[in-house]
């Protein structure tokens, strides 16, 4: 797909640069009759550019304290459909840096944490969730996470919503989630970008950000944005009402676009107007945000994709997807994910047609991308399980599918619908050392998260309350300080 930009010079501009004679203009006899010098776009007041600061909430996530070590003796699966028995982790500066059998050799001056009976996984990667932007405790005066206030919010992010201190992060974490995408709500069509982060304490947000994540772009389709706004008498209130927006944000995004570039390839005239909405559309349609889309049913995916080819972008991801398995080699063919679902089905008429042999039938595509997700506070603790379910489901539907390959759809089958498979979401050397220890075969609905490294930081130890940590909300709240389960207070 051909890819245009805002952040910076024009296709115009570079292929002038690299072959300036390609720029010049003769005359008919052959003269050297030079172009006439084009005017430098000037350099705007501060915040009216893009180009001049494309990342003005940065990062500051740094690595928890860390040592190098190496897990072994652990049955692992690898999130790349390979599973080793008596195997051994290697873990050198946060990073992976070697994966084998009981052979491999262990560096010098590396700790050794015997996994002896236990398994080993990536860690858990949550690609749908809200924490943070509709935390605990679920007050009006905490609900962050839609902007339910018109069909397009594109130029609200979620990050300027989420609150570090949601208890729900530290018992993610518990649950084994390294990583989560933080999306709006759906009450929209558009209804915001979305963010990734890495499943840390930090008094901030950017403390938490995944550095390098690329943004997504939370879009819905189907009976919420036209039951929200159809209710106040206003469109879209029907699904052609729907698409029928989705065309017209894009045909403005494409006008914004141009209209920058033209200001960039000629610095005349006045520069446009700073659009925060139309500035998140555009980097869809020049395949720097990713769409993660909100959509049930089969149908209305297909439309979706129509609309995605019709205005020359992609789409990533579709969430919930309850009837994903109805396209699924379709899917497959166009690269999108299926973010799921295991067992929600039938809350609405759009929930209706659900089958829990979604995710198998999804993954039973050459090239496919089968996802389970959460979307919810508890779901999120039990991702496993609900993988579980799933592969069962799929089992008794006659597919073979192993444990090395279900672990795939908590694991690097979500990093690839994150666009952050290349550093995460599998146990490979060169990735970031997101490890989880697990008590039992993590399919097991007795299996819990011994212990969770992010970038080989100790995060979670469910021994050792000195590595249970706790938001400051939770401190001194009923309940806080009783043992439960013989497990040490504070232990999720």
């Amino acid at each position: 797909m051909m890819r245009r930009s805002l952040r910076g010079p024009s296709l115009a501009v570079v292929v002038c640069a690299a072959a300036l004679s390609a720029c010049t203009t003769t005359s008919g006899s052959g003269s050297d009759e030079a172009e006439t010098p084009r005017r430098e776009a000037r350099a705007l007041p501060a915040g009216l550019d893009y180009a001049a600061n494309p990342d003005p909430f940065p990062s500051t996530y740094a690595p928890l304290p860390r040592d190098n070590m190496a897990i072994v003796g652990a049955t692992i699966l690898t999130g790349t459909d390979q599973r080793i028995e008596n195997g051994v982790v290697v873990i050198t500066d946060g990073r992976i840096t070697a994966v084998g059998g009981a052979n491999t050799p262990v560096p010098g001056g590396h700790r050794v944490v015997d996994a002896r009976g236990r398994f080993v996984t990536p860690g858990i990667i949550d690609v749908h969730s809200h924490l943070g932007v509709y935390p605990s405790p679920g007050v009006t005066g905490m609900s962050d996470g839609n902007e339910a206030t018109s069909p397009n919010t594109a130029q609200v992010w979620a990050e300027h919503s989420i609150w570090p201190q949601d208890p729900g992060f530290n018992t993610a974490r518990a649950g084994g989630v390294t990583t989560l995408q933080i999306l709006p709500g759906s009450a929209n069509l558009f209804g915001g970008r979305s963010v990734t982060v890495r499943n840390v304490p930090s008094v901030t947000m950017q403390g938490m950000k995944f550095p390098g994540a690329p943004y997504g772009v939370k879009m819905a389709c189907g009976e919420n944005p036209s039951r929200v706004y159809g209710g106040r008498n206003q469109s879209p209130a029907t699904g052609m009402g729907n698409v029928a927006g989705y065309r017209a944000a894009f045909i403005a995004a494409q006008d914004y676009r141009d209209k920058w570039d033209r200001w960039r390839e000629t610095g005349e005239g006045s520069p446009p107007t700073r659009n925060l909405q139309n500035e998140t559309l555009a980097g869809v349609l020049d395949g720097s945000i990713m769409v993660q889309n909100h959509c049930y049913r089969a149908d209305e995916m297909a439309v979706m994709m129509d609309i995605a080819d019709e205005f020359g972008f992609r789409i990533t991801a579709f969430h919930h997807a309850i009837e994903a398995y109805k396209l699924a080699p379709q899917l497959a063919e166009a690269g999108i994910c299926a973010d799921m679902w295991t067992g929600w089905w039938g809350f609405k008429m759009e929930a209706l047609d659900a089958v829990e042999e979604n995710a198998a039938l999804v993954d039973a595509q050459p090239g496919s991308c089968a996802v389970i997700h959460s979307d919810d506070a508890q779901l999120t603790q039990r991702l496993n399980q609900e993988v579980a379910a799933a592969l069962a489901a799929g089992r008794r539907a006659g597919m073979n599918i192993t444990e090395e390959r279900a672990i795939s759809w908590i694991t690097s089958n979500a990093a690839r619908s994150l666009g952050i498979a290349d550093e995460t979401g599998s146990l490979e050397p060169g990735k970031r050392a997101d490890v989880v220890i697990w008590s039992a075969n993590p399919f097991s609905v007795y299996a819990r998260a011994d212990q969770v490294y992010i970038d080989g930081a100790l995060t979670f130890d469910r021994a050792d309350p000195r590595y249970q940590p706790l938001s400051d909300f939770e401190l001194g709240q009923p309940g806080y300080g009783i043992a439960a389960a013989n497990i040490a207070p504070g232990a999720r």
